[in-house]
């Protein structure tokens, strides 16, 4: 265990330096109030970054990337982003139905025609984007019965035939349920259809189109230099497990850093990188309760009196925390990533402060 007080004197002297040069770092506002005030009231650690379409306006970081080795956190430490997976592969997604390859409407048992008839009749793949298939999720319940089954690493179409086979819970697109074997799903559908493993087919399609050249997922990359400890919020911090498997990156398994995040941001939503029916798909709400489109959410934000529509990513696995917060209308973005456990909901109202927008209700 580690003394919180103790870690974070040590963290500040480490952190004096943001992962900028002083010119850079003045350049990019080092001082702003509302991120000062949140750091001081948190003990935040991670990377704070504001832009618009693409270019970063502020960027800080703040404490430690790993604590036992004194590795500040800079702008490049990359960080789990959870979540955001989701939306990496559902642009992967898009980019395949736009190569009329997948549609986004059709049964899965056009790609799985093992899957049950009742779920690979209806199921289809907005429903498995949007978390209302309806296929339950027999994952966590085999999880708990055997601790060990995270070291198997099965493919997806084997996690597919594991936990995905029970009987549906309610008919598809009728409610929201959120949990990875819709993904596993999706992955299984990617594979079976490319013929190609699915982290190969999200680099193809997202991650090297998108310029994404920190983001990457698969065994092995928490181990890996420049990647920040997980950490448990405390006190006392202490570094926590992030244990998966590969089937695991397409809801929540991929790693990347505020600049990725940033650009990829705007090039999918402020440029034709994607058809204009794909960007219209990304960004239409279909589980209004949960603001809930397609890989991710679109808020309404209260700016200057003003409503005003911004997709919105989270991410919250293990100690990371993520937001990708992107205005539709100005191409203004907030990337925040963090490594302490700290509450989502915590992270989410900071990013609507630095958004401009009222409190929410």
């Amino acid at each position: 265990m580690i003394d919180r007080r103790g870690l974070f004197a040590a963290a500040g002297a480490l952190c004096a330096a943001p992962g900028l040069s002083l010119a850079a770092s003045a350049r990019l506002g080092a001082e702003n109030p509302v991120v000062d005030a949140f750091v001081a009231e948190q003990k935040f650690q991670g990377v704070v970054m504001i832009g618009r379409k693409g270019r970063a306006s502020y960027v800080r970081a703040f404490g430690s990337a790993d604590i036992e080795a004194q590795k500040p956190a800079t702008r490049d430490t990359v960080y789990c982003v959870a979540s955001i997976s989701k939306w990496l592969t559902t642009i992967a997604v898009l980019r395949l139905v736009e190569q009329g390859k997948l549609s986004l409407d059709a049964p899965i048992a056009a790609w799985l025609p093992d899957q049950r008839p009742d779920t690979g009749r209806t199921v289809t793949l907005t429903h498995l984007l949007s978390n209302a298939s309806g296929i339950p999720n027999g994952f966590m319940p085999a999880l708990k019965a055997d601790p060990d089954l995270l070291k198997k690493n099965l493919s997806a179409a084997e996690s597919v035939k594991a936990f995905a086979q029970g009987d549906p819970l309610f008919p598809p697109g009728t409610k929201f349920d959120y949990h990875p074997v819709n993904w596993f799903v999706v992955s299984a559908i990617v594979e079976a259809v490319t013929g190609k493993p699915f982290l190969a087919v999200v680099k193809e399609l997202t991650t090297d189109p998108l310029k994404m050249g920190h983001t990457r997922a698969g065994l092995g990359v928490d181990a890996e230099p420049g990647v920040a400890v997980s950490y448990y919020v405390g006190p006392p911090l202490a570094r926590r497990a992030n244990p998966r498997m590969d089937v695991m990156a397409a809801s929540g398994g991929y790693f990347s850093t505020v600049d990725d995040l940033l650009v990829a941001a705007h090039v999918v939503f402020d440029t034709p990188f994607l058809s204009a029916a794909s960007r219209k798909a990304l960004t239409t709400i279909l589980v209004p309760e949960q603001d809930y489109a397609l890989g991710g959410r679109v808020r309404s934000l209260t700016i200057d009196g003003q409503v005003k529509p911004a997709a919105w990513e989270t991410g919250r696995t293990a100690g990371y925390r993520s937001v990708l917060g992107h205005r539709l209308d100005t191409g203004d973005t907030v990337v925040i990533l963090n490594n302490t456990d700290l509450s989502q909901k915590a992270l989410d109202l900071f990013a609507d402060k630095l958004f401009g927008a009222a409190p929410r209700p």
